[in-house]
This record gives C-alpha cells, sequence and structure tokens, in this order.
C-alpha cells in the first residue's frame, strides 16, 4: 500500500537577513498525520521557519512542499493550514464566540462550527465571557480555535505553552494531543521538550537554525542509555566496587560520590542483584542503588548541546 505524501517536505531551506543566517540548509519530511514537535533553543529559527511555511517570508534558498503544493505558491495551499504564530489577536470588547464568528465569517467559513470549537477546546462555559477577561491560557486555546475554522489538514502552532503556568502547560499538552486524529498533521514548536514530549510522536529538531535531528521521537530515545546509581555508606568503597565490576566485565565510572554503572545487554534488575551481591560480599555497604533511564528531554539536550548528533 503505497505511503501518503509528507505533509512538510523541505530540502536545503535557507533564510539569510544580510550577514545573519537564520535558518539554515534545512532539509527535513514530516509525515501526514503526525504531532511533530519543533524544537530548539530560542532563537534558533523555529519562528522563522514557520514563518516560511505560511508564506509570510521568502525563502533566500530551497525549496519544498506543504500539502503537496510548492513553497513558492502558498496560495495553493494556505485554505487547508491553520495557524497560531506570535500569540493571538483578537477584539478585546468582544466575547470569545463573536470573536469566532466574526473570523468565520470575514474567512467564508460557516459561524456554525463556533460552538463546537469552543467545546473542542475548553472554553465551552467561557465563550460568553469577554476575551479582555480570558486568563493567557484561555487566549491561546481561543487562538487555536481560530486556526481551526475550516478543518485545516496541517495546524501550524508556535510555542502555545510559552508563558503558561504548570496548569496551563498541562491544559495544553491535553488539548494538542486531542487535535491529532491521524488524518491531521500537527506541526507544534517549542523550546521546551519537556512541555511537548508526551504527545509528540515526531521531532524536528533544530540549532542556530540548522538541522540537528528529525525523525520519530522513538528513534531519539532509542539512543538513550539505561544506568545503575550506586551510592556506597563510604565514598572510598566507590573505587573499590568500580574496580570490581570491571574485573566482571562492567563499565562503571565514579562521579559526585555516586557510581554509575552502564546497563549493556543485561536486565537492568539483574544487574542491580549482582552489583549488590558483589558489594555485600566484598564487604562493601550500598545505602542507594537505583536503575535509571536517558528521558527524550535528556536526549534533546544532548544532541542540542553536540553531545550527540
Amino acid at each position: 500500500m503505497p505511503q501518503p505524501s509528507p505533509t512538510i517536505s523541505l530540502d536545503g531551506l535557507t533564510k539569510r537577513y544580510g550577514s545573519h543566517v537564520a535558518v539554515e540548509n534545512l532539509t527535513i519530511e514530516v509525515p501526514a498525520g503526525v504531532v511533530a514537535g519543533f524544537v530548539g533553543p530560542n532563537g534558533s529559527g523555529k519562528t522563522t521557519t514557520m514563518a516560511m511555511l505560511l508564506g509570510l517570508v521568502a525563502p533566500t534558498e530551497g525549496a519544498g512542499t506543504v500539502l503537496g503544493h510548492p513553497l513558492d505558491d502558498p496560495g495553493s495551499y494556505l485554505h487547508r493550514v491553520g495557524a497560531l504564530i506570535e500569540g493571538p489577536a483578537f477584539y478585546p470588547g468582544l466575547t470569545g464566540a463573536q470573536n469566532l464568528a466574526v473570523i468565520a465569517t470575514a474567512g467564508g467559513h460557516d459561524p456554525a462550527q463556533v460552538a463546537e470549537l469552543l467545546e473542542l477546546v475548553g472554553l465551552a462555559s467561557r465563550g460568553d465571557d469577554r476575551f479582555s477577561g480570558y486568563s493567557l491560557g484561555m487566549k491561546q486555546r481561543l487562538g487555536i480555535a481560530a486556526a481551526l475554522l475550516g478543518n485545516p489538514d496541517l495546524l501550524i502552532l508556535d510555542e502555545p505553552t510559552n508563558g503558561l503556568d504548570p496548569a496551563g502547560v498541562h491544559e495544553m499538552r491535553q488539548l494538542i494531543g486531542r487535535l491529532a486524529d491521524g488524518s491531521r498533521t500537527v506541526f507544534v514548536s517549542s523550546h521546551v521538550l519537556a512541555e511537548l514530549e508526551q504527545v509528540c510522536n515526531w521531532l524536528v529538531v533544530i540549532d542556530h537554525g540548522a538541522l540537528v535531528f528529525h525523525g520519530p521521537a522513538s528513534e531519539l530515545l532509542a539512543r538513550s542509555t539505561t544506568t545503575i546509581v550506586a551510592v556506597a555508606e563510604r565514598d572510598a568503597d566507590l573505587a573499590r566496587l568500580e574496580h570490581l565490576l570491571s574485573a566482571a566485565g562492567h563499565d562503571s565510572e565514579v562521579a559526585g560520590g555516586e557510581l554509575v554503572i552502564t546497563v549493556n545487554g543485561t536486565e537492568p534488575r539483574r544487574l542491580a542483584a549482582e552489583v549488590n551481591r558483589t558489594a555485600g560480599a566484598n564487604g562493601i555497604v550500598l545505602v542507594e542503588l537505583t536503575p535509571t533511564k536517558t528521558t527524550l528531554e535528556d536526549r534533546y539536550l544532548a544532541v542540542v548541546n553536540g553531545g550527540d548528533r
């Protein structure tokens, strides 16, 4: 069965402002139907890239397609794209529902869908309140509702969790998860992967405008390392335990008052038991023995910091 065409395909996309390179030779594909996290530090080129996808900024070099149409012809695909870039803008004196109705009418969409969209983004009970009284999280959710007018095939969200408190981040994460229905592609940016990792199944990581990783989130996580951290009653025993484990063929290193043992092909619990037996047989008392696994956020930070590209 043939695979569907990628929703976004970029080949060497570059944007320069004089001597400053905002985006450099970006070549990626984003499959249809995924929640793609577009991740990188502030100033890494995320917003510029999204602006090029939306026809707001012209590339200096490179090409690409969005929903199968050329990037240099945004009019051919923008009617199938919804976007929230750099915060929503609404009439403060109108209610949430009135604002959506105005935008729907101006865009040629059916205003009858307003109530359904307010329900989807969790604003059904606040739709008749004025926008000026909305919290930041409510304003962001109303902006997403506006982006969903017309039921777009691609939804582009630029830093939708920016400035939100932990409760707002949690609500936004749940909403993003609901927006991916298997047919719609969600392309969402953030400089904090922890805000997105629970909902993204595809990742594009950039730094200083250049690509450092793109592919399934599981692929980045597969590069993680499971370790066992041992803490002895006496710090001086750690070097001795390291020597004993090295003689048994295990990789370990003393760091910061802990012995970090790498799990290589051994079930972590079995290795932990072996470490505990070795320590006990040699008069070493362990006060902690903890398996740890690298998180997706750890892997992202390692990639961005140049430790694993």
